[in-house]
């Protein structure tokens, strides 16, 4: 557009925008990203770009530039889709007479099918509140995110707060995109398996007073929670929580899958019944029997209990596995669990004798 033409529309009062104008010649606008290394973009291949609309109104590209000089911001570190406008930037910058910061760009976070995460497509899956919902430990879930697009040399998997703050550099991140697992009706897993996996980790060898807060948490939203497991039955809670963590991978699961450790009330899994319970149809008065020697001990430790059960198998011409599973169904509602003799300690002989005297209403 010539002078002459700009002037016209001055005149007539058309709205205009303002642009950048890029230097003419030969230069380039260079600069060196800790990721991406070294980038180039001739001056000539750059169209003088908008900066300012024709309302008025600066775009995101000046605003941005202008609020970083203000703050006087050393390093940028952002998204690789903003790549692609950083030369513009620096073209600010540079009008401006202001220092030009290190850039970073990251690597972007794509779901399995290669789309950006986002929280209008993915929805409540990735949204913070939802692992916290879940039964996420805090710092676990940072472990995880920060495993996402970035790496130290030996591929470690798991830090400290501390060890995290040592380790971690900008060189460490990735340039190729990274995947967030995210699964919908997935009956296995409800997100992307690393990050169960991670938070299984924590769960298992967190000591168990840092835990343990999370477990009254979700105790107390399952009604579970008992006003003694802060005095009384505070040992033993506890201990409870040490025994059956190991197969848990979320705090939820305490509610859900340790439900029997801290409620009459339980589910029992049918594949459990299926295997334990009705393949020996003869345990609806097996165990009501072993009820009865249970009840009459007046120390009720491990290597009695399973003296008493193998003895009473022998009796029986039976494997001991029969009655010890089938304990296990009836007392956790559980296929598996932690030892059956630590589970009968854990529960109590109360519990335990009420609950296997309730054996045969399970074949009703």
């Amino acid at each position: 557009m010539t002078r002459i033409e700009i002037y016209i529309k001055e005149e007539q009062g058309i709205p205009y925008t303002l642009r950048m104008k890029v230097p003419n010649g030969k230069g380039s606008v260079s600069f060196e990203d800790v990721v991406y290394g070294r980038i180039d973009h001739k001056h000539k291949d750059i169209e003088d770009f908008v900066i300012v609309r024709s309302n008025g109104q600066p775009l995101y590209l000046l605003s941005n530039t202008v609020d970083d000089i203000r703050d006087r911001i050393t390093h940028v570190i952002r998204g690789q889709d903003g790549l692609s406008n950083t030369h513009r930037q620096i073209l600010i910058y540079q009008a401006l007479g202001a220092r030009v910061p290190q850039f970073a760009h990251m690597s972007l976070t794509l779901d399995p099918k290669k789309a950006k995460i986002s929280k209008r497509k993915h929805g409540e899956l990735v949204a913070i509140h939802f692992y916290k919902e879940h039964g996420f430990l805090p710092w676990a879930f940072i472990n995880f995110l920060v495993l996402l697009g970035w790496a130290t040399p030996e591929s470690r998997e798991f830090f400290t707060k501390e060890e995290l703050i040592e380790a971690f550099s900008l060189q460490g991140i990735n340039r190729s995109n990274s995947i967030f697992d995210v699964r919908t009706n997935d009956p296995k897993y409800f997100t992307d398996p690393k990050a169960i996996s991670i938070n299984a980790h924590y769960l298992r060898t967190l000591p168990v007073e840092e835990i343990e807060p999370y477990v009254r948490t979700e105790l107390e939203k399952g009604g579970l929670w008992n006003p003694e497991y802060e005095g009384a039955k505070r040992h033993w809670y506890l201990d409870t929580i040490e025994l059956i963590r190991s197969r848990f991978h979320v705090t939820t699961d305490f509610v859900s899958r340790g439900r029997a450790y801290f409620s009459n009330d339980f589910p029992i899994e049918s594949r459990a019944l299926k295997k334990n319970i009705f393949k020996h149809p003869d345990l609806k008065k097996w165990l009501p029997l072993l009820a009865d020697r249970l009840q009459a001990f007046e120390n009720f430790t491990a290597s009695e209990i399973e003296d008493t059960i193998r003895e009473m198998a022998d009796e029986l011409k039976i494997k001991p596995g029969v009655l010890i599973n089938g304990i296990r169904t009836v007392v956790t509602g559980q296929l598996a669990g932690p030892g059956i003799f630590d589970i009968l300690i854990a529960i109590g002989q109360r519990r335990v004798v009420d609950r296997l005297r309730k054996a045969p209403t399970l074949f009703t």
